[in-house]
């Protein structure tokens, strides 16, 4: 089962490290918060990865493009390059990433959409680039299958600042991107399960949102249920977040780490 992470955004709310590389690639201690996402689902078994690139996207590909020889150790011979040797395996050798470029410009449907190329089954996941939780995903895949919805989303409670979600039991009547009133209950942590019957919901136009549109719709439908996750969550978008973050990871105190 093959997990797409959104990789392709601007991050324009932590300008102070997206200048100069794309926000899934700002490091949690010596790794990017990219590669904790990747681990978390890892641990589980999920090592298909598909990476829709925009902004900076290079940066992330050259970083998986070259980790056999960044992350073992190598012996080259000068002017034969041919004969270079990688030595021992790191943890990361059965992971599979796919990387493809959707564009500067476009939103996450857009780039869902392009992506469904690389989507094999019936069911697939997805989360955000920028968002850590220390969340059971064969839990979260139980209870998607269990429900038979088009959709899955995590609903997380520290209920700040993302899309609110209203439910009945399970189900999602709305889903409100951008609230602007208090006492929200669950918001959306990310963390999806869907059928590829989304890709129906969706299309390759920049234009293209996921929140904005898609999740209402499929909400609307009574397509759309909401896994809730009472453990640790948390989301890295902004400078003091980043900092936060680096802090857990420092002190060995990361809850996220499930590996």
């Amino acid at each position: 089962m093959e997990t797409i992470i959104l990789c392709g955004g601007l991050g324009t709310r932590l300008r102070e490290e997206t200048e100069f590389r794309p926000k899934p690639m700002v490091n949690i201690g010596t790794r990017p918060i990219l590669w904790h996402i990747m681990k978390i689902y890892a641990h589980y078994g999920y090592t298909d990865f598909v990476l829709p690139l925009g902004y900076k996207g290079e940066i992330i590909r050259d970083y998986f493009v070259n980790y056999q020889w960044m992350n073992n150790d190598v012996t080259v011979e000068l002017g034969h390059p041919e004969r270079l040797c990688i030595h021992g395996c790191h943890d990361e050798a059965d992971w599979r990433i796919t990387m493809a470029d959707t564009g500067q410009q476009t939103l996450k449907g857009g780039r869902i959409k392009r992506m469904e190329k690389y989507i094999t089954g019936d069911t697939f996941m997805l989360t955000y680039g920028d968002g850590l939780a220390n969340i059971d995903i064969r839990a979260l895949l139980d209870f998607h299958h269990s429900h038979g919805k088009i959709a899955t989303v995590t609903g997380v409670n520290p209920a700040q600042r993302f899309g609110e979600l209203k439910l009945d039991g399970d189900t999602v009547l709305s889903f409100l991107e951008k609230p602007t009133f208090a006492g929200r209950d669950l918001i959306s942590g990310g963390f999806f399960v869907f059928s590829r019957k989304v890709f129906d919901y969706l299309t390759p136009e920049a234009s293209c949102d996921l929140e904005f549109g898609p999740l209402e719709r499929l909400a609307q439908e009574r397509q759309l249920t909401a896994y809730r996750h009472e453990g640790y969550w948390e989301c890295m978008d902004t400078l003091r977040d980043t900092e936060h973050l680096n802090k857990l990871w420092t002190a060995g105190k990361a809850p996220w780490k499930i590996w």
